[in-house]
């Protein structure tokens, strides 16, 4: 309960340093971290460099206008000259700007990347993270878009910002200067106000800006509502192909297809409200950028019509006012965008602090002990397992397999058969009691759905192991003995093989793994019950024949006892101490 608020707190909009902090820290521990530095360093050379570029086209203004408007052609041409050779070099520095900021976002987004790769597919978090409520529905949205928005997003604003700042210190001196010609009368006494157009850009961005704020606002709440129901909508999309078949002749296309509107509605609910918040917004930037356009003559006109500035000074004037301006006006520009940056950073930000928070000690005070043994023994200890359910406990306090003993663990329905399998296997630790396993490698366990990635059979049998480990003889061997040696000649086919196979295959296949890896001890989920009576016995007899020196603890229901096994542990439910609710370290429900 207490994580399951933290995950709310951490994904609240107003977490805006912790989860900036959290993304500046996996940065700075991942590979591309000297890349970024290198990155960073080459941007603020070049937009350094621009802004000086921009600072000598300023001032080109005065002496080109004013040539003009004496007529006189040679100082004209003259000027043009400067013009090409000023424009040619802010060009080539355009370019190298652009080929920077590419090449910081890729960076970036690898970095953050595969640090999400890394934290997620950790201790078991991907599976733990479920738990956590809506920060962990649909972890691929927040792993791949959200993560690939943020990178782009922070290096375009990063980039803006910087060129922003470095505009305006640049500009505000040459704008202070143009500003000593500017005189008031008033009661027959010239007034001089120092840096007038300054303070006067100064207060135009400022209303705007907070205008934007206030107008803004709501964008960043809706920015994440939206990403949310991006991914749930694209997940309901991705659910209806994947079980077309089973919908097709189920007759349930019109059940599927009110499903998917509803999800579309939601949707669009979110998307309606973002259009009129982006649209209040657009009354101040847009109304804020028309008016730009005059406001810098109106503060210049003053000293022009008094003759302290010529025509060319004025178009200086203007120009500079224009830069500094703009520069004040970055967040003006950018509200939306900041916002949508916001609310990415708090999807990512608030994603990588869950699960880092999940393998936080005192998460629950009831927790089970795991240790590694090196007696080659199996133990459970005093093992009582707390869930929703309740608490399953087993009819032996003390239980102890050796590698060479067949063991049935019978449970009625929903009496905990699938978290006695998931605490064995670590995932689950929401209760009392000691597992002791053998060292990882010597432990295979097979949940009762196969997993068959999209990978060559060869790389499925090996899995996780490299597949160069064992020789072309052993897999067409483990084939063969599961009578699957009709898959024999495309064990390096790569192809969508839970498309292809069917439940049983691919079942079968979960255990010809097993024949292969040869582990001390295998722990099978109710998987068992889904093979056909013939390779049923074909598994019996492996363990029999090849397997003789390694367990087999089978976790299934009563229906399961088989004179194949020498030794029966049973299960109990005790309803009345149950787990209120899902923690971090309990697992998926």
């Amino acid at each position: 309960m207490q994580q399951e608020e933290k995950a709310r707190r951490t994904t609240a909009a107003g977490d805006l340093w912790p989860h900036l902090k959290m993304i500046l820290d996996a940065l700075r521990a991942s590979r591309q971290r000297f890349a970024l530095y290198w990155l960073g360093g080459a941007i603020i050379v070049i937009v350094s460099a621009t802004a000086y570029g921009q600072i000598r086209l300023n001032a080109w203004n005065k002496p080109f206008y004013d040539a003009l408007s004496r007529k006189e052609l040679s100082a004209v041409t003259e000027q043009l000259l400067v013009f090409a050779y000023i424009a040619g070099a802010l060009l080539v520095l355009n370019v190298a700007q652009t080929w920077l900021a590419q090449m910081a976002k890729l960076k970036l987004r690898e970095g953050l990347t595969r640090d999400l790769f890394f934290q997620w597919l950790k201790s078991h978090r991907c599976f733990r993270i479920a738990s956590l409520g809506e920060i962990g529905v649909n972890p691929d949205q927040r792993i791949h878009a959200d993560a690939q928005r943020l990178a782009e997003v922070s290096t375009d604003l990063g980039i803006g910002l910087l060129q922003a700042t470095l505009l305006l210190i640049s500009f505000v001196g040459v704008l202070w200067e143009l500003s000593e010609g500017v005189t008031f009368e008033a009661l027959d006494r010239k007034i001089v106000i120092p840096g007038y157009m300054v303070w006067c850009a100064l207060l135009y961005a400022s209303v705007a800006s907070f205008a934007s704020w206030r107008v803004g606002r709501p964008l960043v709440e809706l920015g994440a509502q939206r990403y949310a129901r991006e991914s749930e909508m694209r997940f309901a999309l991705m659910h209806v192909n994947e079980y077309g078949e089973a919908i097709a002749v189920s007759r349930g296309q019109k059940l599927e297809e009110d499903r998917l509107h509803q999800e579309f509605d939601r949707l669009l609910d979110v998307l309606r409200r973002i259009v009129t918040a982006t649209t209040n917004l657009t009354w101040v930037t847009a109304g804020y950028g028309w008016f730009t356009i005059v406001a810098p003559i109106i503060v210049a006109a003053p000293a022009y019509f008094a003759g302290n500035l010529t025509f060319g000074g004025l178009l200086m004037a203007v120009g500079a006012f224009t830069q500094v301006q703009q520069s004040l006006r970055w967040f003006v520009d950018n509200a939306g965008t900041i916002a949508d940056w916001r609310a990415t950073l708090h999807r990512v930000g608030g994603f990588r602090q869950a699960l880092l928070d999940i393998d936080k000690d005192g998460l629950d005070a009831r927790r089970i002990s795991f240790e590694e043994t090196f007696d080659d023994r199996l133990v459970l200890d005093e093992l009582c397992i707390l869930s929703p359910a309740g608490l399953t406990s087993l009819s032996e306090g003390h239980v102890e397999i050796a590698p060479d003993q067949h063991v049935l663990i019978v449970g009625e329905p929903r009496s905990g058969k699938t978290r006695l399998f998931q605490a064995m296997a670590g995932l689950w630790t929401s209760g009392s009691g000691r597992i002791r396993l053998p060292s990882a490698e010597h432990v295979l366990f097979v949940p009762k759905r196969a997993y068959i990635p999209d990978l060559s059979l060869r790389a499925i049998l090996s899995y996780p192991s490299p597949s160069n480990g064992y020789p072309e003889e052993a897999y067409v061997a483990a084939l063969m003995r599961f009578d699957l040696q009709h898959l024999a000649p495309w064990l390096d086919r790569v192809a969508r093989w839970e498309k292809e196979l069917t439940d049983t295959e691919q079942q079968q296949l979960a255990f010809a793994r097993v024949l292969l890896h040869k582990p001390r001890f295998v722990i099978v989920d109710e998987a068992i019950e889904s093979l056909s009576p013939h390779a049923r016995q074909t598994l019996f007899d492996v363990f029999g024949q090849e397997l003789t020196g390694t367990a087999l603890i089978y976790v299934s229901g009563p229906r399961s006892q088989d004179k194949f096994f020498g030794r029966v542990i049973y299960l109990t439910l005790d309803t009345r101490n149950r787990l209120p609710e899902i923690t971090a370290a309990s697992g998926a429900p």
